[in-house]
């Protein structure tokens, strides 16, 4: 296997840190995805405020933007990063039934901030599953995945 194009990898294959100190700041952001499928007896106790641990929305809301802040703790290679803006949408989502997350992260930086998108939609479903298990230990996360990004040496990626 060719370790040419992976940048977290050095010559032997070893894992390293990308020294990105020569990169030019530039604006950069991404936006990820992903879903949480439930029960629709689940979902509607979301809907309806009567969930017992409180406010399930505003409590996964709050996690996903504090995993984005907390990605270069969790993601051994991962750049730490000033972040100058994280939005997360639940959405909810009748047909799956369950929601789907959006998560934008932005940043005027010397790197990207695609797995900060991406941790954010993965905390904010792991803390929807959380407030939600003691009903139903049958959700399922999935669906998790950049579809945008924008900035930087690389340009614009969106997803087909």
């Amino acid at each position: 296997m060719s370790t040419k194009n992976l940048s977290h990898l050095n010559a032997k294959g070893e894992a390293h840190m990308v020294d990105v100190g020569d990169k030019q700041v530039t604006k950069r952001t991404a936006t990820a995805t992903g879903q949480i499928k439930m029960l629709p007896a689940t979902l509607q106790l979301v809907i309806e405020g009567k969930a017992k641990k409180g406010d399930v929305i505003a409590t996964a809301r709050i996690a996903g933007i504090m995993a984005a802040k907390k990605t270069s703790d969790l993601i051994p290679l991962c750049h730490p990063l000033g972040l100058t803006k994280v939005v997360v949408e639940i959405d909810p989502t009748p047909d799956l039934p369950g929601f789907t997350v959006t998560a934008t992260t932005s940043v005027s930086g010397k790197t990207g901030v695609e797995m900060e998108a991406l941790t954010a939609v993965s905390a904010t479903c792991l803390t929807l599953y959380d407030m939600l298990k003691a009903v139903d230990r049958d959700m399922v996360i999935s669906e998790v995945r950049l579809l945008e990004k924008h900035g930087g040496k690389s340009g614009s990626f969106v997803a087909n």
